[in-house]
């Protein structure tokens, strides 16, 4: 009987099966360029592309590919086969180390944002040693880069490969005048929650709207939508709970964390979130969860949709985005620990999260960009499409203090008393979750909420990872050298605070707001009714502001008007 623990990682040649496939010292310059990002020699790669071919075979595969994540928003493949011809007519399965490394696919035939002409064609694929090879459909899919001639990045992964080198760069420089001398490497990590719809798949079929764009576009209002908010966390139902059995499976298989699932608040709609892991590898997952998704709904008779708003009325779809920073040796620099006030390297990287999102606020809300996300922006609990920040009560007055001047008055954390003297009494948290906040401190990490549930989680993150980058790079240039090293870290935190407190919006997103609307109906005989409608004659708030920016978004259209004839049969 297959255990979870025994198919987990079954399809991924990860750290397990290089150390029981490779020679020692092939596996040791292997873990070297994993961990430390140093050149993998081609002799190497030769050992361990042998070893890989080796293994994909027992595994039942017959082809090579490697994977990349273009322009276009999905994966690409271009699959070659292992076989070499022999001279009395046969062939042998040979897979060698350039294979393994480079391949070279049309670099003219992509998205590239006029960085390539059509007769400009040659491109390059080029190993991602980061992350696990693994076999998907009988393949062998190897991920990769993909760059034009030229060097210039023609898809998601190299541009968020660069942005972790950049904030890992720069945030050693920081730690380093903290003392922290054991750090050698820190990386962002990010654990992006999926929501998606499943329908039916022969009620689909007879929706050209949904078919050709994702959404619908016309069609009544269903008796019930998500008005009783029966439908959040409720029972999944056992068609719903087959479907998610299967994908477990098959994510797991790949060595992907899938760990949470649940109905969401709209009808039909489910969310699955995995434990966080290494950004680029975040993003390989996220891209084979979406896919995999859609393949196991049509084996049980249904359609995934990812659209980020197939349905008017009720909750879309979204990607909540949890993003931290953390060392080689184990400690989250967004963890503030029991005393966040005494904490002054933790204040340190706040202040450069808070300076950058302000500082690139207009990038982050560029990256989420979609004509399916901008539809979900700003209502049904989805976040206001203007960026801003939450940090909550107790790190707000902390932020207060120090740019004041005055002390904090810590608080102890009070115990949480439900009334039942036997149910637990556990410690409350310092401050409620703000449910509609676009970015939120949650803890020891922060959650970008803005995200659209078909969108790669790359562009949103290489954004944030060189943002902070640049930002820590300016802390660390200033502190470098100073002789009170102490007043000078006060002084650049309460000078960053006092900046670009603007971003923090620690209110309700969805303050009520004021609309009156005229109907007037005139039935004409049995069969014809015309009715005049005016529409939002009154509006308090057709427009919500960024404070730090003054960017409008549309909240409540302008004011219409118009006439409906119904004709009764």
């Amino acid at each position: 009987m297959n255990t979870v623990s025994s198919e987990f990682g079954s399809m991924v040649f990860d750290d397990a099966v290089m150390q029981a496939r490779l020679p020692k010292e092939t596996y040791k310059a292997l873990r070297n360029t994993i961990k430390n990002g140093k050149h993998l020699d081609l002799s190497v790669a030769t050992v361990v592309a042998n070893a890989m071919k080796d293994w994909a075979v027992e595994k039942g595969a017959t082809h090579f590919t490697h994977w990349f994540q273009p322009m276009t928003g999905v994966t690409a493949e271009k699959h070659d086969s292992f076989i070499s011809p022999r001279d009395n007519g046969k062939v042998i399965m040979e897979f060698s180390g350039k294979e393994l490394i480079q391949g070279e696919p049309d670099a003219s035939s992509f998205p590239s944002g006029g960085l390539r002409a059509t007769f400009e064609a040659r491109g390059y694929t080029a190993w991602d040693a980061t992350s696990y090879a693994f076999i998907k459909d009988n393949i062998l899919c190897i991920p990769t880069v993909f760059c034009s001639y030229g060097g210039e990045a023609l898809d998601q992964k190299t541009a968020l490969l660069r942005s972790m080198e950049a904030i890992n760069k720069q945030a050693l420089r920081v730690l380093k005048l903290f003392g922290n001398e054991d750090v050698k490497s820190v990386k962002t990590t990010v654990g992006p929650e999926q929501e998606y719809f499943l329908v039916d798949k022969a009620l689909y079929d007879q929706r050209k709207d949904l078919i050709y764009t994702g959404r619908t576009l016309f069609g009544a209002r269903p008796p019930k939508g998500q008005e009783l908010d029966d439908h959040y966390f409720g029972a999944i139902k056992p068609r719903v709970a087959e479907f998610m059995k299967e994908l477990n499976t098959e994510l797991w298989k790949l060595g992907i964390l899938a760990k949470t699932e649940h109905n969401e608040v709209a009808p039909a709609q489910h969310e699955l979130a995995p434990i966080f892991t290494t950004s680029n590898i975040a993003a390989d997952h996220n891209q084979l969860t979406m896919e995999i998704m859609q393949k196991v709904a049509k084996k049980h008779g249904m359609v995934c949709l990812l659209h980020e708003k197939p349905f008017a009325g009720v909750n879309g779809s979204g990607k909540h985005n949890n993003w931290s920073i953390s060392t080689d040796t184990g400690a989250n620099l967004l963890e503030p620990g029991a005393t966040p006030y005494e904490n002054a390297q933790f204040l340190l990287f706040l202040a450069a999260v808070i300076k950058s999102v302000d500082e690139y606020q207009d990038l982050l809300r560029i990256s989420v960009a979609s004509a399916g996300n901008d539809h979900r922006l700003g209502a049904n609990e989805a976040p206001p499409a203007i960026v801003s920040m939450f940090l909550g009560t107790d790190l707000s007055e902390i932020l207060d203090a120090i740019v004041n001047d005055t002390a904090y008055d810590s608080k102890e954390k009070e115990i949480m008393r439900i009334g039942v003297h036997t149910l637990p009494k556990f410690p409350k948290d310092t401050t409620d979750r703000n449910r509609t906040s676009p970015f939120a401190f949650t803890g020891n990490k922060f959650e970008f909420r803005m995200l659209g549930s078909a969108s790669s989680i790359s562009c949103a993150n290489t954004v944030l990872n060189t943002a902070v980058a640049e930002t820590l790079k300016e802390f660390a240039d200033y502190l470098e050298g100073r002789d009170d090293f102490e007043k000078a870290l006060h002084d650049l935190i309460k000078d960053t605070i006092k900046a670009h407190k603007r971003i923090i919006f620690n209110g309700d997103g969805y303050d009520p707001y004021f609309s009156a609307n005229l109907s007037i109906t005139k039935e004409i005989g049995d069969h014809v009714s015309v009715s005049f409608y005016a529409n939002n004659f009154t509006n308090s708030r057709p427009f919500v502001a960024s404070y730090a920016t003054g960017v409008k978004a549309v909240f409540t259209p302008d004011f219409y008007y118009g006439l409906t004839v119904r004709l009764k049969f």
